[in-house]
């Protein structure tokens, strides 16, 4: 009765199943490895944001590379802006998705060395040709306290680094090209500033990173288990509907027979 399971359509059908078991198997087991490196990112954005600013210097320098375990670490530095040398960043967007710029402030430290600033967004106020309109920066020493971010580079934002803009705009930032354009010495990554707050709210500081959503992958992994559960299940029931019609056309074929009667 299951001489059914050597035909070539069972075979082929047997054999996609077990593939597919192996494969949903570790699909789920990806996006359970998704779920836990979101969770412990999130962990590690908590614990920076919580803890209690550092002096720049301590975590930076000049042509250091801002590791993953330094990102959003709250740091200080005492100074004065240089806004002669202020530039924007192009199409970025604040928390409506409003297109603008954000403005990046040399701040220079008292040992001479450069923080790069970002304090904010503002709108797109007149033509992308054109230097914006931006709010002062802060006059005198003072003391600016913000987020530690890396450079900037396109395979991590997606973001094309055009040649050609017009002056003082840039499309990422990165401490290498503005120690360049200063012609000075530029700490390694730059600062998204949280105080003190412009008046006004403008430029308007950049909120917090969303460090509470876990996502759907937990969702996903237990999908491609329950996917993966399903492939014997279904195989199970196609098999035994297979026995069932096959017994049912037995059973019809028996009475035709005898009802037909014997040669004389």
């Amino acid at each position: 009765m299951y001489r059914f399971l050597l035909s070539r359509q069972w075979v082929i059908l047997t054999l996609i199943g077990l593939v597919l078991i192996p494969t949903m198997i570790e699909l789920g087991f990806w996006q359970l490895h998704r779920h836990e490196h979101r969770v412990a990112q999130n962990a590690e954005i908590s614990k920076a944001l919580a803890a209690k600013p550092v002096p720049a210097e301590q975590l930076t320098s000049p042509g250091h590379s801002v590791a993953d375990s330094e990102r959003y670490r709250r740091v200080s530095a005492k100074g004065t802006y240089d806004s002669k040398h202020e530039v924007v960043v192009r199409r970025r967007t604040n928390s409506d998705e409003e297109i603008g710029f954000h403005v990046l402030t040399p701040f220079v430290l008292d040992d001479g060395k450069v923080l790069l600033v970002n304090r904010g967004w503002i709108p797109a106020n007149g033509p992308q040709t054109v230097f914006p309109k931006i709010p002062a920066a802060p006059k005198g020493e003072i003391t600016v306290t913000g987020r530690l971010m890396a450079d900037e580079t396109s395979a991590q934002s997606g973001i094309k680094d055009l040649q050609g803009l017009p002056d003082r705009q840039i499309m990422l930032i990165s401490s290498g090209q503005q120690a360049h354009s200063l012609g000075k010495e530029v700490l390694g990554g730059y600062v998204e500033l949280t105080s003190p707050e412009s008046p006004g709210n403008s430029p308007q500081l950049i909120g917090e990173p969303e460090h509470g959503d876990i996502g759907p992958h937990m969702a996903y992994a237990v999908q491609w288990w329950l996917f993966c559960s399903g492939v014997p299940i279904g195989w199970v029931v196609l098999v035994r509907r297979e026995v069932k019609d096959r017994r049912a056309a037995a059973a019809e074929a028996v009475p035709a027979t005898e009802s037909t009667p014997a040669a004389v």
